[in-house]
């Protein structure tokens, strides 16, 4: 069986981990996480390695909390984002305290990855039909043809939305198959009809609920992170000093190889419905989905025995 890694973003995580953090809330009969139900189904569709990428200060907690539990189950690595952790030639500026962004936390996983993998946010929950067809295509043979093939999971954007307010996702402009950009649509709200976003100026735009959203859960080689490691130093070396906020972000240096004709991203379509705790009322919604689920018995009522 070919080795595939499911790669975790969690540096995000407050230090607090475990204590009250919204999106970590337990969500499941068990006290289950949002993340206990991700791994489940990736090593169901046959995903088999785990990678944290977290912070060193929550490391025990982390380990505590969910860590030790999933090493029983499968092989579990830890990679560590750190704001100092930096090409060589490169210092932290003094004043920076927002991490780097999501390509130098896939970055700080590629000591531990030597194999194609999945990578997700930590508090999102995705359904298991992304993580089939991610994995199904990290298997397969790709063309040899120069450009760098990856994929991402297409959800459709009505199965994305909270109740409890807007949010903000990137809607993909496809072109045969393949990601060709993604319009970034800020204050989309859920309707009765469907879905709209309303700007600041009062107009308001109808938007396709199946239209494919862009939720951050990419089919990566270690090839990528290449191309990442050498996409940093030029991100480094292009920073002001009034650029203090500014983070490598996943989306947009992928953007950035399909524009240059250097990557080809299939889109896998997924009809499955995405969960994630954006307002604090959307945990008790989140939880009576999980509820619902292992009732129809899509999930056992203790995920890991």
């Amino acid at each position: 069986m070919k080795k595939t890694a499911l790669v975790i973003m969690a540096a995000g995580i407050g230090s607090r981990f475990g204590k009250g953090i919204k999106q970590l809330a337990p969500v499941g009969p068990n006290g289950e996480i949002i993340m206990d139900y991700s791994i489940h189904d990736a090593l169901e569709a046959g995903f088999n390695k785990v990678v944290f990428i977290i912070r060193k200060d929550i490391e025990e907690e982390f380990r505590k909390v969910i860590g030790n539990r999933i090493e029983k189950v499968t092989e579990v690595e830890y990679a560590f984002q750190e704001l100092e952790d930096l090409p060589e030639g490169f210092t932290k500026p003094a004043d920076r305290t927002k991490p780097w962004g999501t390509g130098q936390a896939v970055l700080a996983a590629k000591k531990v990855l030597s194999e194609p993998f999945v990578v997700i946010n930590a508090d999102d929950y995705y359904g298991k039909e992304a993580y089939v067809k991610v994995h199904d295509y990290l298997v397969q043979e790709q063309p040899e043809d120069g450009l760098t093939h990856i994929c991402m999971a297409g959800f459709r954007l009505g199965n994305t939305l909270s109740d409890n307010g807007s949010v903000t996702r990137g809607i993909c402009n496809i072109v045969d198959g393949a990601l060709a950009g993604v319009d970034e649509t800020h204050n989309i709200f859920k309707t009765e009809n469907g879905a709209e976003t309303r700007g600041d100026d009062g107009t308001v735009r109808a938007l396709d609920v199946k239209s494919l959203v862009s939720m951050n859960m990419w089919g990566l080689t270690p090839e990528f992170l290449n191309i990442l490691e050498k996409g940093f130093v030029e991100f480094l070396q292009g920073l002001s000093a009034e650029d203090i906020k500014k983070e490598y972000l996943l989306p947009e240096i992928i953007d950035c190889l399909i524009k240059e004709n250097k990557a080809k991203v299939d889109v896998l379509e997924t009809k499955d419905t995405w969960f994630g705790v954006t307002y604090q009322e959307d945990k008790a919604s989140v939880a009576a989905a999980f509820e619902k689920l292992v009732k129809e018995g899509v999930y056992p009522e203790k995920l890991y025995k």
